[in-house]
């Protein structure tokens, strides 16, 4: 059996392509299997294969009907081999490309021997797959303007990780926003979650019961304490998020009626707000939109996002609140006289 570069990872992947007993493998589906993920090969080299593997590994096959089925015999045990297909190699890598710009740098490491695990296996295939030239093809931008995101330390990380997996408190020194100092206190972590660029860790502290968010790259220091972390009763962190914390939900969703140029709202007609969506043609020309949604601070946000490209029709609070910052933000930008600043 040979075993160059190649012809061990053609090994490699038709291990892992036979099934378990009582499932069968047949010669000509691991041919097909072997070149969707760029091996050039015929039967009858898949089948020389399975021979020689069968003298090393558990593999069996069932002559009793032709085509023979080939199968990981059934008393053989469970295990994995430390590889990924072609496939799963171009899903981690562009994961990678988008996860670039949504999470810590200090996150993605931890990633890092996977990744390169992808980048040898498409390395390997340079030139034998078109599959492998993927990447080159397929780019992800956001779709907000990219901000650069802040650096967390990966100790203070894998500590706060270690805690939410074994339940014991913390102790951290954290350091609030435009605070020179930082903060020694234990806490009792309970989640994590990442909004944008930013990792928060949810969080009780000392003996209080309210719930708190800690951004994660603002903790300096973090230990594992041997004390367990005591939740408040009946904490679950979708619920908390369902409550309204961080802008995410609220528990009575609303009406939204709003009517905005073709330009702007055409979109909505492939990416809807909601499913009970309806959009109607005005007199005017404007689209009028009617939806069931969430009032968050993200809705607004985004409404306020579209400026004189979306006017919102109903409900009335909604609309006086976009009518007040829209009068404190031409109040803004007007001159001392109370005249409008010439361009």
């Amino acid at each position: 059996m040979s075993f160059t570069p190649e012809t061990l990872l053609r090994h490699w992947q038709t291990l892992r392509l036979v099934r378990r007993y009582p499932q069968k493998t047949t010669a000509a589906e691991l041919c097909s299997g072997l070149e969707a993920e760029g091996f050039t090969v015929g039967k009858r080299t898949v089948e020389r294969d399975l021979q020689s593997l069968s003298r090393i590994f558990p593999l069996v096959v069932d002559e009793r009907s032709k085509p023979f089925g080939w199968s990981w015999d059934k008393d053989a045990r469970a295990f994995d081999l430390p590889g990924i297909s072609l496939s799963e190699s171009l899903t981690l890598l562009m994961a990678r490309e988008h996860l670039r710009s949504v999470m810590p740098s200090s996150t993605l490491s931890q990633m890092a021997p996977f990744f390169q695990l992808a980048e040898q296996k498409l390395t390997a295939l340079d030139g034998r797959s078109g599959v492998a030239g993927w990447l080159d093809k397929v780019r992800i931008i956001p779709a907000t303007q990219p901000l650069i995101a802040p650096q967390i330390d990966e100790q203070v990380l894998a500590t706060i990780q270690q805690g939410l997996l074994e339940n014991c408190q913390c102790q951290v020194a954290y350091r609030k926003r435009d605070v020179g100092a930082a903060d020694d206190y234990p806490i009792h972590p309970l989640g994590l979650i990442q909004r944008g660029l930013v990792l928060y860790l949810v969080c009780t502290i000392k003996t209080y019961a309210d719930i708190r968010l800690l951004a994660v790259h603002r903790i300096q220091v973090a230990a594992v304490l041997d004390s367990p972390v005591i939740a408040p009763a009946g904490f679950d962190l979708d619920a908390y998020l369902a409550s309204g914390a961080m802008g995410w939900s609220t528990t009575q969703p609303i009406k939204l009626v709003v009517a905005f140029t073709p330009q702007i709202g055409s979109h909505l007609q492939e990416t809807p707000l909601s499913m009970d969506q309806v959009i109607e043609s005005l007199a005017d020309g404007r689209l009028q939109v009617t939806a069931t949604v969430l009032e968050t601070q993200q809705l607004l946000w985004w409404l306020l996002a579209f400026g004189d490209g979306v006017e919102v029709m109903a409900p009335v609070e909604l609309r006086q609140q976009i009518i007040d910052k829209v009068k404190r933000l031409a109040d803004q930008y007007a001159d001392k006289t109370g005249n409008e600043c010439e361009h």
